[in-house]
Parts: C-alpha cells; sequence; structure tokens
C-alpha cells in the first residue's frame, strides 16, 4: 500500500504503524553508522541543551511517570534495546525490545494497569547519565551519546545495569522529539530475567 493511499482515520501512529517501511530501516542504518563515529566536540550551549534533556527523561523515567516520557517520542519514534552490542541490523536480528510508538504506548499502557506481574511491586529505579556527546546531522536531526548506570530494587532484589544510550532527536512545538532511543547494554548478548523495566 503506497502512503498516499492510507486512509485518514490510519494517521494516528498510536494505532498503525505505516511509517516503517524500508526508508524507515535505512534511516536506522544511518543512525547505527553516525554513532559509531567519533564527534567533533560540541558547543557548552549544545551540550548543556543534550544533558538536559537526558536529565529530565531518566527524572521522568525514574518517578514512574511513564505517560510523560512516551509525550517526549515522535510519532514516528523507535524505543530499542538490542541484543546485539552497537544495534545489529534488527530486520535479521532478535532485540530485547524494539518498540514503535504503537508498541511502546502498549508497554506504558500495561505498566500502568499494576497486572503487570514481572513488575509487582513495581521497579524503583534511579539512574545517572554521563559522558555527554552530541553532533548535529546535515538535515538538522540531533544525536547525543552517553553512558548510564541504572539501579534498580525490586521484591528485595537489587540489580544494575550499565550501557551507553543512543538517542536521535528533532525539533518539536515543545522541544525535542525523540526519532529514536537505543539502549546499548554492555551484557546485551547475556541472559536477562526480567526486562520489563523502562531502560
Amino acid at each position: 500500500m503506497h502512503i498516499e493511499q492510507i486512509p485518514d482515520a490510519y494517521a494516528d501512529t498510536s494505532s498503525f504503524s505505516y511509517h516503517i517501511d524500508e526508508d524507515w530501516y535505512a534511516d536506522l542504518d544511518r543512525f547505527r553508522a553516525l554513532f559509531a563515529e567519533d564527534w567533533l566536540a560540541a558547543t557548552v550551549d549544545e551540550l548543556h541543551a543534550a544533558q538536559s534533556f537526558l536529565v529530565r527523561e531518566a527524572r521522568l523515567i525514574d518517578d514512574g511517570r511513564f505517560n510523560d516520557w512516551l509525550d517526549l517520542f515522535a510519532g514516528d519514534g523507535l524505543y530499542w534495546v538490542p541484543v546485539t552490542a552497537g544495534g545489529g541490523d534488527p530486520r535479521r536480528e532478535v532485540s530485547h525490545a524494539f518498540d514503535d510508538h504503537r508498541r511502546l504506548t502498549d508497554r506504558v499502557y500495561w505498566l500502568r494497569t499494576g497486572l503487570a506481574y514481572s513488575q509487582l511491586p513495581p521497579s524503583r529505579t534511579r539512574r545517572l547519565v554521563s559522558n555527554v556527546e552530541t553532533f548535529e546531522d546535515l538535515d538538522g536531526t540531533r544525536l547525543i551519546r552517553s553512558n548510564f548506570v541504572i539501579h534498580e530494587y525490586r521484591a528485595g532484589i537489587a540489580k544494575t545495569y550499565v550501557g551507553w544510550y543512543g538517542h536521535v532527536v528533532r525539533e518539536a512545538a515543545d522541544g525535542w522529539a525523540i526519532r529514536m532511543k537505543m539502549v546499548n547494554l554492555i551484557d546485551s548478548d547475556q541472559y536477562h530475567e526480567n526486562l520489563t523495566l523502562v531502560f
């Protein structure tokens, strides 16, 4: 089906994901390649804006404000926790999470029901974000690379997750909108018992 033939009712990406096509995957390939490159040093203002955005996102997740966190995503946004370090190819490789906006909305709704067995009781988390780098692509898209440490406490068990984030954001009416958030765990290719928390 060509994009011109999609009925107006299907334009709402919270219910449909007709934007996912070869161009969308080509963007992911390009972003993955850019995250592997060395970037020139950003200006102080660029770094401050990127850090402020990441700190705000971290606070929303740690405070359990998942609806507000979901609002940070663009309609064609992606939340991606790959198994392969650096992302791999999601067309051929499994991921811990590969959620377009519709699937991410389902995830947030499920967490908000209070009926998610693997989140009873819900995880308490605090995360540290550091080593922030940022780069503006030719089309005005901004990429942000950072390291994270997430401490989780749930049902008497404490866990720590370490890795790096790759954010792709673009200008929106009320700030930046997340086009892609890639969560790269350093042990992503190992067995993980419960990855239902939001990274």
